[in-house]
């Protein structure tokens, strides 16, 4: 059954669905802003996701009082994401400064001595070739491990057991709600402008029902009706969406 009061909620479902149209009205925005970080390197798809992860971070702090639109608002905050992603883009997680540059110092002597032993060199050979301890050596090699992290993909040793993402993952609640969110976004989509002005007004701009009833010429009371009998109809048209899909279930169930 639909929680009414929790979709209803100033912070609920019906303001996730706003925030969500907002992602999907400003895609291209995002990709836009991501293309002019591309290129030296860069991988685009990489600089791209990063801005559609902004992008979802500005629908949700947006707030239409303080007069700014959404367009002159996300536009920095995509642009500001870009850039601290490129700023750390080499490193996950970031080692010491000192680890940094010893790992770039043996990134271009150790293809050198290599050839000149006609081998891989042991930690020790390059301690003693670069001036530092074998201990700071084995500390910039394991460090290759914070710039590229191990695949998902990977098993936890030996090529046996299941790949890290499996003994990794976990059940997210937020997906199991997925198919009632989507049945919220296409209900509101099917009301009046009106109604949906109102809604957008009372749950996203978290406008109240005096200020409501002076932008749309009514009466407080006139607005809580209007309020009652939208929301009314959305949650019966979730309701009827749980039926579908529960019925849907059922029959694959039956045929299986």
């Amino acid at each position: 059954m639909v929680d009414f009061t929790e979709f209803s909620a100033p912070n609920g479902q019906i303001r996730q669905a706003f925030e969500n149209q907002l992602v999907v009205d400003y895609l291209d925005l995002a990709e836009s802003l991501a293309a002019r970080f591309a290129g030296r390197g860069r991988d685009r798809e990489d600089l791209i996701q990063v801005a559609y992860l902004a992008l979802v971070k500005a629908a949700r702090a947006f707030d239409e009082s303080k007069g700014t639109s959404f367009p002159g608002f996300a536009a920095p905050t995509i642009t500001g994401e870009l850039k601290r992603y490129l700023r750390d883009r080499c490193w996950v997680v970031r080692p010491p400064r000192r680890v940094q540059n010893l790992r770039t110092q043996l990134l271009r002597e150790g293809p050198e001595l290599a050839q000149a032993l006609g081998r891989t060199p042991t930690a020790a050979e390059l301690a003693q070739e670069m001036g530092v301890r074998v201990q700071d050596i084995r500390e910039a090699t394991a460090a290759a491990s914070s710039m590229r992290p191990d695949s998902l993909e990977a098993t936890a040793g030996a090529g046996e057991g299941p790949p890290l993402a499996e003994a990794l993952a976990e059940q997210d609640p937020a997906f199991e709600r997925l198919d009632e969110l989507i049945c919220l976004t296409q209900a509101i989509r099917e009301l009046p402008v009106d109604e949906r002005e109102l809604l957008y007004r009372r749950y996203f701009c978290e406008e109240n029902q005096t200020d409501l009833g002076k932008r749309f010429g009514v009466s407080q009371m006139q607005i809580s009706r209007r309020l009652s009998g939208v929301l009314v109809r959305l949650q019966q048209r979730l309701s009827e969406g749980e039926s579908q899909r529960s019925r849907r279930s059922r029959t694959a169930s039956s045929t299986s």
